[in-house]
């Protein structure tokens, strides 16, 4: 601070001028309202005026405060907001990304859901179907059995033993009835087999077939039994020679019928076995005339 001397006296004294320079964090308040006092406490004049500069600084930085305080107030809020913006774009980005997901999840899920219901309520539908086709069991009975011809001679066997060979021509009829109502049955058989106790005496393949829903057809197989070898083990047969009206022969027939059904294409199948076992006596007066299997047949 310098102090300038007046260099010739006047009629009226003159205040001395002051350089003020202002502190860069003035109060402004202070400066506005001051009592009576210029910046750093400064005499005011009589006159009650300060010097032009240090008026004029004092009237600059109040404005220059208050102007520059709202902008750096601006600018600060601004760089807030700028700085912040971003923040909520990438906030945004992943909440769509979070909302995407779940919305991808509970799709995946519902489909599942679905998936698996349709599974289960397919699988009970196919467990209804194939507990309802077991009630519909094949109803198989034997209407008798004709042996045209019965012929014992003496003979050899492959290996050229000598022994008593056994020809017999016999036609077993029988019943097949399906009683479903909804499927077809498709039916293959065993052998049907003629045995003198556990000699096998004769034979026969029953053709395979299909029998369709609430029908029943009649089949006749053909049981042959051609140069049996005997060995002495049918000691009923040796009459037959001499008196072939006495013979009296047992005999057992048995065989395994086979019916597949498919009842939901290949997905749902069911099978039916019916093993028959009969047991009949042949009488020598009765060759060519039809034996009945009435209650001499069983179901096992």
């Amino acid at each position: 601070m310098t102090t300038w001397p007046a260099k010739s006296s006047l009629p009226q004294t003159v205040s001395p001028v002051y350089f003020v320079q202002s502190p860069p964090n003035t109060d402004v308040e202070k400066i506005s309202t001051g009592s009576g006092l210029s910046p750093f406490g400064s005499p005011v004049n009589r006159q009650g005026q300060v010097s032009h500069y240090n008026h004029e600084s004092v009237a600059e930085s109040p404005s220059t405060l208050r102007s520059s305080g709202p902008l750096r107030n601006g600018y600060s809020s601004l760089q807030v907001h700028d700085h912040d913006h971003p923040i909520d774009e990438d906030d945004d980005d992943y909440d769509e990304v979070n909302g995407s997901d779940e919305k991808r999840g509970r799709r995946t899920r519902f489909y599942t859901c679905l998936l698996f219901t349709f599974v289960l309520a397919f699988t009970i539908f196919c467990l209804i179907l194939w507990g309802v086709s077991k009630s519909f069991s094949p109803i198989v009975t034997l209407k008798g059995m004709v042996i045209e011809s019965l012929n014992v001679q003496s003979g050899n066997d492959a290996s050229g033993v000598l022994t008593d060979m056994l020809t017999l021509n016999s036609t077993v009829t029988m019943l097949y009835k399906n009683p479903a109502t909804f499927f077809t049955v498709h039916v293959t058989s065993s052998p049907l087999q003629l045995s003198y106790y556990q000699l096998i005496l004769a034979s026969g393949q029953m053709e395979k077939f299909s029998q369709r829903s609430k029908t029943e057809r009649i089949i006749e197989t053909k049981v042959i039994g051609i140069q049996i070898p005997l060995y002495g083990g049918v000691p009923a047969l040796y009459a037959q020679r001499a008196k072939p009206d006495r013979v009296v022969l047992p005999l057992n027939l048995t065989f395994t019928l086979r019916s597949r059904a498919y009842v939901l294409g290949r997905l749902v199948k069911t099978k039916f076995y019916t093993s028959m076992r009969c047991s009949i006596t042949f009488h020598g007066d009765k060759l060519g005339k039809k034996i009945d299997f009435l209650k001499s047949c069983s179901d096992h």
